[in-house]
C-alpha cells in the first residue's frame, strides 16, 4: 500500500463527480423564488448612495419621490427638504443611463434582470408628470431599454387618461381600486397601504383574521396578472419570510444591504427533506432500569445543539428517533482554559473525564497523556470500534486513542494508535502521513478500503480508510455511516466481554461552520437514523446502553421557520463557529436514568463507568 488512503482512478475519480454533482443539485438546489429582484427600495433617495446601494444589490424596483418647482425635478420626501442638487436626472437618470450603456442596452450585466423605477409624483399630477415625460425623452436609452420599466405613483392622472401616455410609461395600480380594461394595461403593479390590512408589527404570526384580507388582495392582483407590494408594512426578517410565504411580488424595505445578504443567503437558510423516514418504535422494555450494562455505545454529533436537532425533527415532518429516548440531560462544553470549546476537549472530556485545554486530545491542561475509556475497557477484554465520517485524525475520533497537544499533528495521532488498544477503526484517511508511520500502521492493522473487507477471523485490528467516509451526505456519503454501524456491530458484538463504541456524525458541525442549513439539517437526519439503528441493536440485546450528546454546538442556530406537513425549515446563524450553548444528552437502555439534569461535560465519563459499575 502506497497511501493510507487508496484513491479511485483518475477516470473513476472523475465520474464519480459528475454523478455527485448532479446528485447535490437536484436534491439541495432549491429555486431561489425570491432574489433582490423582489425587492422594491423604498424612499431610496434618503439613503447614503441614492440609486447606487440598491442598484448594486441588483434590486427589481428603485422609488424616487419627485416635486415639480420652476420646472425643475426634484427629489425629497416632503417639500421642505427639497435642493436644487438633487434632481431626478442627477440622482437617477443619468446614472441609469450610464449602466445601460455600460451593460449594451440593458439596466443589468445580467440581462434577464428588470430594473424597476418607481416614481412617486408630489405634485399636480399631469403638470409633473408631463414634465417628466419630456426629460425622459432626453434619455431614449432608457425609455427604449426593454429592461427597464417607468412607473408613476402618487398623484397620478385618471386612470382614463393612462393610454394617452408613451409607452414607456406605465403606472402603479392602487390595489382597493377596480380599473378598466384600458387603464390595466398601462399598470405594471398594485400597491396599499398595509395598515389597511392589518396592525401585525413584524413579530409572531399574522393574525388569522387578518390574513384573510390579505391573501384575498393578493389573489385579486394575481388574477390580473399584476405583481402586488404593500408599502407602510413591516421590515424585519420575520415580516420578509412571512411576505414570502404569501407570494408578495415586491418587497418593500428600507433596509438595502440587509434584506440583499438574507436573499443572496436563502438557498443555505432554508430546507425541505426529499425523503421522509420512517422512525423506529422502541420497546423500552430494559430502558432506565439497574440491570448490567455490557455494551456502550456513544453517539457523538460533533456541534449539534438542540436548534439542529429540531430542524432535523421538522424536516422529517414533526418526527426524530432520539426524541424518543426518555432520558435526557444537559452538558456544559466549556473546556479547562475557554468559555468556547473545540472538539479536542471536547470529546476528551468524554472519552477521560478531565477537562484539557483547546485544541489538545488526550491530555490533560499541562500535555500529560490520560487514561481513555478504551483502556479501561480492555482491563475487561471488551473490544472498541471507533466511526467517524470524518478524517478518523480528527479530533473527537482522535480523543478516544491518541495524546497529544495538538489536535493537527495527524502522524503522530496515528503513531499514538498504535499503542491503544483499538480493535476497529473507520472513516475517511488522512493524507498527512508519513511513511514510516504508514509502515508501522500496516504491521499493526488490516487496512481496507471498503466497509464490506472487514472480517470476523483476522487476529490484526482493522482499519477502513474509504473517501466516501468524508463527503457531506448530499455530495455522495449517502448511507455510509449507517453501513458503518451495522458492520461495526457485527464485528463487536459477537465479543463475550462486551464492546465500546464511539460514532460521530462529524458532519453536523462542517455544516455549521458553513452556515448552510441544508447541510447541517441532512446529516442530522443521517445521525438520527444511526441512532435508530442503535435502539434496535439494545433492544435486541438487553444489555446495552445508548448516549446521544454532542461536543459543542456550532452556529448559533435559530430556527425562524418551519412546516411540520411539508418538512420546510428555515434559520439564522450568529457565528461561523462554535458557540458556549450547553447541549442535550440522551440516554437509552439501562442506566439511562444517570444521564438526566444538567452536569459538566466531563460527568458523561463517569456517568458510563457507573452505568458498568466500574470503579475508577
Amino acid at each position: 500500500m502506497k497511501s493510507l488512503i487508496l484513491r479511485l482512478s483518475i477516470n473513476k475519480s472523475i465520474s464519480f463527480s459528475v454523478i455527485v454533482l448532479f446528485f447535490f443539485v437536484k436534491v439541495i438546489a432549491q429555486p431561489a423564488v425570491y432574489t433582490t429582484a423582489n425587492t422594491h427600495a423604498h424612499n431610496d433617495y434618503e439613503k447614503p448612495f441614492p440609486f447606487y446601494e440598491a442598484y448594486n444589490q441588483q434590486f427589481g424596483s428603485i422609488e424616487a419621490d419627485i416635486f415639480l418647482q420652476n420646472g425643475m425635478l426634484l427629489v425629497a420626501h416632503e417639500a421642505n427638504q427639497l435642493t436644487t442638487a438633487k434632481t431626478l436626472e442627477t440622482l437617477y437618470l443619468q446614472p441609469l443611463q450610464l449602466a445601460i450603456q455600460k451593460n449594451k442596452g440593458f439596466a443589468y450585466a445580467d440581462t434577464s434582470r428588470v430594473l424597476q423605477l418607481m416614481i412617486d409624483i408630489k405634485t399636480e399630477a399631469i403638470a409633473t408628470l408631463d414634465q417628466l415625460v419630456k426629460t425622459l425623452d432626453l434619455y431614449p436609452e432608457i425609455t427604449k431599454s426593454a429592461s427597464v420599466i417607468i412607473a408613476i405613483s402618487g398623484n397620478r392622472p385618471d386612470p382614463s387618461l393612462f393610454k394617452n401616455y408613451s409607452a414607456c410609461i406605465h403606472f402603479d395600480g392602487e390595489l382597493n381600486k377596480n380599473y378598466t380594461t384600458d387603464a390595466l394595461h398601462k399598470i405594471v403593479m398594485l400597491s396599499d397601504n398595509f395598515k389597511n390590512y392589518s396592525q401585525w408589527n413584524g413579530k409572531g404570526r399574522i393574525p388569522e383574521n387578518e390574513m384573510t384580507g390579505i391573501k384575498k388582495a393578493i389573489d385579486k392582483a394575481h388574477a390580473l396578472g399584476k405583481k402586488v407590494r404593500f408599502w407602510n408594512a413591516p421590515d424585519i426578517i420575520n415580516s420578509w419570510y412571512a411576505f414570502m410565504r404569501l407570494g408578495v411580488d415586491y418587497i418593500n424595505t428600507d433596509h438595502v444591504v440587509a434584506i440583499a445578504d438574507f436573499l443572496k443567503q436563502l438557498p443555505d437558510r432554508t430546507y425541505t427533506s426529499p425523503v421522509v423516514y420512517p422512525i423506529y418504535t422502541p420497546a423500552y422494555r430494559n430502558d432506565g432500569t439497574n440491570k448490567p450494562v455490557k455494551n456502550i455505545i456513544l453517539l457523538i454529533g460533533d456541534g449539534t445543539g438542540l436548534a439542529q436537532l429540531y430542524a432535523g425533527y421538522t424536516a422529517n415532518k414533526g418526527a426524530l428517533n432520539v426524541f424518543n429516548m426518555h432520558f435526557t440531560g444537559l452538558s456544559k462544553t466549556s473546556s479547562y482554559d475557554n468559555y468556547i470549546t473545540d472538539s479536542a476537549p471536547g470529546s476528551t472530556a468524554f472519552s477521560s473525564g478531565e477537562k484539557t485545554n483547546n485544541r489538545a486530545v488526550g491530555v490533560d491542561h499541562t500535555g500529560r497523556a490520560l487514561t481513555l475509556l478504551p483502556v479501561i475497557f480492555r482491563k475487561r477484554n471488551m473490544k472498541t470500534g471507533i466511526i467517524t465520517s470524518g478524517d478518523i485524525t480528527d479530533a473527537t475520533p482522535a480523543d478516544f486513542y491518541a495524546h497529544q497537544p495538538e489536535r493537527s499533528s495527524s502522524d503522530a495521532i496515528l503513531n499514538d494508535l498504535l499503542k491503544e488498544p483499538i480493535d476497529l477503526i473507520m472513516g475517511q484517511g488522512s493524507d498527512k502521513v508519513q511513511s514510516v508511520t504508514l509502515q508501522k500502521l500496516q504491521q499493526y492493522f488490516n487496512i481496507v478500503t471498503s466497509i464490506d473487507s472487514v472480517q470476523n477471523n483476522y487476529t490484526k485490528p482493522w482499519m477502513v480508510t474509504e473517501n466516501k467516509a468524508g463527503l457531506p451526505f448530499l455530495k455522495g456519503r449517502g448511507d455510509w455511516s449507517q453501513q458503518a454501524f451495522t458492520k461495526a456491530i457485527q464485528f463487536l458484538s459477537p465479543n463475550k466481554a462486551g464492546f465500546f463504541m464511539m460514532l460521530e456524525g462529524a458532519q453536523i458541525d462542517h455544516g455549521g461552520h458553513a452556515n448552510q442549513l441544508p447541510w447541517l439539517v441532512s446529516e442530522v437526519l443521517d445521525f438520527d437514523q444511526v441512532i435508530a439503528k442503535a435502539m434496535q441493536f439494545a433492544d435486541s440485546n438487553g444489555e446495552t446502553l445508548v448516549i446521544v450528546t454532542a461536543d459543542h454546538e456550532t452556529g448559533g442556530l435559530s430556527l425562524t421557520g418551519g412546516d411540520y406537513t411539508t418538512g420546510y425549515t428555515s434559520g439564522q446563524f450568529s457565528t461561523e463557529d462554535h458557540t458556549a450553548i450547553p447541549v442535550p444528552v440522551f440516554a437509552y437502555g439501562p442506566g439511562a436514568q444517570l444521564f438526566t439534569g444538567v452536569y459538566e461535560n466531563t460527568a458523561i465519563f463517569y456517568k458510563i463507568l457507573e452505568a458498568m459499575k466500574i470503579k475508577n
